[in-house]
């Protein structure tokens, strides 16, 4: 495997120098933010991310990600205009040295929290969810700000979005993610190129919205779409754990050949659709991080890896679950498991 870490930019409070020190890391994941989702990133702005990271002696192989404009999950009338705009992105990536893409289809909001500073017993304070909580909040009147979603949106562009979704089923998401897929998977091969999609963020349907990367069922079902290496999975256990209906033992070794990024994390389920984030070991949550790793390495996982979402410790302030203290004690941990279970082999 490939230990690689989370950057930002020049903005993010984590240096290049602090990633650098992390034992065993050997490249960065990152984007260029400049651009907005569906515009074609400059040759210029991938190089210079590349050329950053090189002369702090990591590399720059795998993006999280290129964003999928919304009109291409609803299937709006720019939707194959945008797709072609995605497809030269990934042509450019690959062009600059990029393995693996991660992103999502997840419509209006990304990863949702109902509290960014969870106070934990021993001090330190994580990100949390509690479906109650969060469903007392209205997006469409404009009282909802946390991580997870765009907050480039407008009140106005964000009510047009859910009145677009409200008549959009699961259905109709799988077709205009297979209507994506058929396009850009072909262009990620030859680009060499491996598309990763990261599973919903809780993996349950929110605020009314269709939600599909969420269950065994329906990974078996997105890998049948486009039935090639090049089109596979981020294998993020934070997510997917969330709901304990998901077995991520028995999801990791099913699906080892065709996880093309790992995200590692641990959370502690306190409730129906209810936890919290913690630290990464086994014992601190609610997930066999152990049985995880072992049951890649035994089905032959090689990609990368990141330790996820971190607990802001030590006085740490940054951006919410993404500090470097708690995030390089994941690290460390990801590195001693993989050894100690490759050893054993």
């Amino acid at each position: 495997m490939k230990l690689t870490f989370r950057w930002y930019g020049d903005d993010d409070p984590v240096t290049l120098d602090h990633i650098r020190q992390i034992p065993k890391m050997s490249g960065i994941v990152s984007a260029v933010y400049s651009f907005k989702p569906g515009e074609v990133w400059s040759e210029e702005s991938i190089e210079a991310i590349r050329q950053k990271a090189a002369a702090k002696g990591l590399e720059f192989e795998v993006v999280e990600s290129v964003p999928v404009p919304e009109e291409i999950k609803y299937g709006g009338e720019n939707a194959d205009r945008l797709i072609e705009n995605y497809c030269e992105n990934i042509r450019r990536l690959g062009k600059a040295g990029v393995k693996c893409v991660c992103y999502n289809f997840m419509p209006v909001f990304d990863w949702l929290r109902s509290e960014l500073e969870h106070q934990n017993a021993d001090g330190s304070n994580s990100l949390a969810y509690d479906e109650e909580t969060l469903f007392t909040m209205d997006p469409a009147a404009g009282d909802l700000s946390l991580p997870g979603w765009d907050e480039s949106y407008t009140k106005s562009e964000l009510n047009r979005l859910l009145e677009i979704y409200k008549t959009m089923t699961e259905e109709n998401l799988w077709e205009n993610l297979s209507r994506f897929l058929h396009a850009v998977i072909p262009v990620a091969e030859e680009a060499g190129v491996n598309m990763a999609i990261h599973p919903d963020d809780p993996p349950w349907g929110i605020f009314g919205l269709p939600r599909i990367m969420t269950c065994e069922a329906n990974y078996d079902r997105f890998l049948k779409l486009v039935d090639s290496p090049a089109n596979g999975l981020t294998f993020c256990t934070g997510s997917l754990g969330a709901s304990a209906d998901n077995d991520l033992v028995h999801l990791a070794g099913k699906y080892a050949d065709r996880i093309h990024f790992l995200h590692l994390r641990n959370i502690l389920r306190t409730g129906e659709r209810r936890f919290c984030e913690v630290g990464h070991p086994t014992e601190c949550g609610s997930l066999d991080m152990y049985g995880i790793v072992k049951a890649l390495v035994d089905h032959g996982f090689d990609g990368y890896v990141r330790p996820d979402h971190g607990r802001m410790i030590w006085g740490e302030t940054g951006r919410y679950g993404y500090g470097l203290f708690d995030r390089a004690l994941g690290a460390a941990y990801i590195v001693g498991l993989f050894e100690g279970i490759e050893k054993s082999k």
